[in-house]
């Protein structure tokens, strides 16, 4: 075991950044409001599940279609840059649907919210660079503050205000890209070596 307290803040604040869930309570409040009920249990352990799984089966599967995680990486690297941008822009590409009360855990909430295309990218990214060990403790310590934003969203959203959220959308707009770059830089170079 190669436990680093370094790497675990800095892949918790990379995951915290991606998923977002601070940024995302209109949109649960939203989903709550149409379903009447949100399972956050369920849909935390879901996406924990769908995370987990991709850390360890996510390589092989590109493995199978001749893509290493470098290239992947770059490639996550882009995708959340257009994330960063979103953001801090208050631009929207994901458009919302029609949701069942009995799906709205599963999806849209664990996937793709939760668990969607920027995280398991920058499960991936992250991949490259950190122990596995300390990404799973990421894993665990984001999944344990979505389920408690998921159960307390009302309150928090009393607490800060609209404003406030969005102030913390956008300062962790910031860091995400700060991120992205940071991540296309270090896996350009390993391309080209």
């Amino acid at each position: 075991m190669n436990f680093d307290l370094k790497e675990i803040l800095t892949a918790t604040m990379i995951l915290f950044a991606v998923i977002d869930i601070i940024g995302n309570i209109p949109i649960v409040l939203k989903l709550r409001k149409k379903a009447g009920h949100i399972q956050s249990e369920k849909a935390a352990i879901i996406a924990l599940v769908l995370m987990v799984l991709f850390v360890f089966l996510g390589e092989r599967i590109l493995g199978l279609i001749g893509i290493n995680v470098n290239e992947f990486a770059v490639a996550g690297s882009f995708i959340l840059f257009f994330i960063a941008l979103e953001m801090i822009l208050g631009v929207t590409i994901f458009k919302d649907e029609e949701v069942s009360p009995k799906t709205v855990t599963v999806f849209p909430l664990a996937f793709p919210l939760l668990a969607g295309p920027g995280s398991l990218t920058s499960l991936l990214a992250l991949r490259a660079e950190y122990a596995i060990e300390n990404i799973l403790v990421a894993i665990f310590i984001n999944i344990l503050l979505v389920y408690i934003v998921l159960r307390t969203s009302h309150r928090i959203e009393k607490t800060i205000g609209k404003n406030g959220i969005a102030v913390i959308h956008k300062v962790f707009g910031v860091i995400l890209l700060a991120i992205a770059v940071k991540l296309f830089t270090a896996n350009i170079q390993e391309l080209f070596r």
